[in-house]
């Protein structure tokens, strides 16, 4: 995945900055003109399919009766579908993959996580800064951006999307990724993942762009497929691993609040019964995470982020049960877990307090589900 494209030019002298206001003119045309952002992938020179599109198949997850009838809320802004999970989770059938494709442009701005050229734009962070500035002191011939806004903004997305799309990047040129900020710090955990994927970024505030190339990548095509496995078997690579139960991995009070109020109940009662092991990953360093997860037949654990630590080296065949909040059903992992050839089960639970709480027994049930 390492790149040996070095085309970048820095300057620091004064007449030597590139001045725009691209970023001010942006912000001008949506307040006072009330013209809508235009896509900038649209006015791309050229467009091409990297991977072709292909058609997929998706099962029924594995759950026990009643479970949907549970569900009070779904995140319908941010992951598709947008729509209650039921028909997801009770199977697609055949599902049609997009092909993976990519964008050339030329003469574009990034000014503080945003890209800029003409009257177009694509944000790389949830929000550009009130005051952005109008100097640019980096030049880069040809670079190809492989973040998102949402893989700049959730761990388990830059890890699960954002960073199978760098090896595209290093195939078309520079691969370029925002720089951190004290709004949006770099993951904890990135550097040690970035280092034993080989991964060696540019990491940006601005730049000038003479060329540029952008990825449609959120396809689970078989293209995708066979990246993410190779990030795996990277990670695999550096750790002694054998074949175990699973793993239990412990979400906490980190991010986006799904409080499980029985989460470490949960957890010991699979330790003793199945010989699960325990993951905290808050707590653990990334040599550990993996070699802890490593080998696991089925991952376990609050639907959210830090189950990327498990899905990461989980092998063909293998299973993830995801542990839901009735109020914030996510499916995110199970369009995964079908282009992957995996199993994907779930349990619901029910509202206690500002939490929620699983019935073991009915964790036990649906693990009986899996194929063994």
């Amino acid at each position: 995945m390492e790149s040996d494209l070095s085309p970048i030019s820095t300057s620091t002298a004064g007449n030597q900055k590139k001045w725009t206001l691209a970023a001010y003119k942006n912000m001008a045309r949506k307040r006072l003109a009330r013209k809508a952002d235009i896509n900038l992938k649209s006015i791309a020179l050229k467009s091409w399919d990297i991977a072709p599109g292909e058609t997929t198949h998706s099962p029924s997850a594995f759950f026990l009766p009643g479970q949907m009838d549970r569900v009070t809320g779904w995140e319908a802004k941010r992951f598709y579908p947008f729509e209650h999970p039921a028909r997801t989770m009770q199977g697609l059938g055949d599902v049609e993959q997009g092909p993976t494709r990519g964008y050339l442009l030329k003469d574009v701005w990034m000014i503080d996580g945003a890209l800029y050229k003409d009257n177009a734009s694509l944000w790389l962070s949830l929000k550009p800064s009130m005051f952005p500035r109008i100097t640019v002191d980096t030049e880069i011939d040809r670079a190809a951006v492989y973040c998102t806004q949402n893989g700049n903004t959730w761990f388990g997305t830059w890890l699960m999307e954002d960073c199978p799309t760098y090896s595209l990047a290093c195939d078309e040129g520079v691969p370029v990724t925002t720089a951190p900020s004290a709004r949006f710090p770099l993951f904890t955990q990135a550097p040690a993942y970035e280092d034993w994927f080989g991964m060696k970024p540019v990491r940006l505030h601005s730049a000038f762009f003479r060329e540029l190339v952008l990825f449609d990548d959120l396809s689970n095509n078989r293209n995708r497929h066979l990246r993410y496995r190779a990030m795996g078997e990277k990670l695999l690579s550096h750790v002694k691993h054998e074949a175990h139960p699973g793993v239990f991995i412990l979400r906490g009070g980190d991010g986006d609040l799904r409080f499980l109020r029985n989460e470490l109940e949960v957890a010991e009662h699979l330790r003793k019964s199945r010989g699960f092991r325990v993951l905290d990953p808050l707590k653990t360093d990334v040599p550990t995470i993996v070699a802890t997860c490593a080998g696991a037949r089925t991952v376990v654990g609050v639907e959210g982020s830090q189950l990327v630590h498990g899905v990461n080296v989980l092998q063909p065949g293998g299973s993830l049960l995801a542990l839901q909040p009735p109020n914030r059903f996510v499916s995110y992992y199970k369009f995964l877990t079908d282009r992957d050839r995996q199993n994907f089960g779930f349990v619901v639970g029910t509202p206690e307090g500002d939490g929620f709480k699983i019935d073991i027994q009915e964790v036990e049930r649906t693990l009986d589900l899996f194929p063994s």
